[in-house]
């Protein structure tokens, strides 16, 4: 199974958006391996956003994303990262289909709710950022055998 780091922003927690999003992804069928609900220090938001720190935007991506709590989860299933971002949207909520979090609920680029690993080697590293290995909880769903063809 593949695992996706997710992170639902300061504005989608402001919004009472965590349970909404959790849903969506419980009902996909993807299973949750970590959660953590936490302020982000300076360090792992540097780590986190690390492609984006010579653009103009980055100093204020990051006062946004240290401003509020944010919830981290680790999403595990098969093609989990493709899966989580067709559930995410595009990055510009303008784009986004409805139906997707970035589509139903997204206005603002800057304000998209959520942030989705764009890759299996992304979501290795930004998990890796976020979560000790040891966090990481592997158990079997009670509906993985409805869920996946064997």
């Amino acid at each position: 199974m593949d695992r996706t780091f997710i992170m639902v922003k300061p504005d989608g927690v402001q919004r009472s958006l965590v349970g909404e999003i959790v849903t969506r992804f419980e009902a996909k069928g993807l299973k949750l391996a970590a959660a953590r609900f936490e302020k982000l220090p300076e360090v792992r938001v540097t780590e986190q956003y690390q492609e984006h720190l010579t653009k103009p935007f980055f100093p204020s991506l990051k006062q946004y994303i240290m401003g509020g709590p944010c919830f981290l989860m680790v999403w595990e299933g098969r093609n989990a990262v493709a899966i989580a971002r067709k559930l995410i949207g595009a990055t510009n909520p303008s784009d986004a289909l409805p139906g997707t979090i970035r589509g139903d609920f997204g206005i603002d680029i800057g304000r998209n709710v959520i942030h989705g690993s764009d890759s299996p080697e992304s979501a290795a590293r930004e998990i890796a950022i976020h979560f000790r290995q040891n966090e990481l909880v592997t158990y079997t769903r009670i509906d993985e055998s409805v869920l996946y063809e064997y």
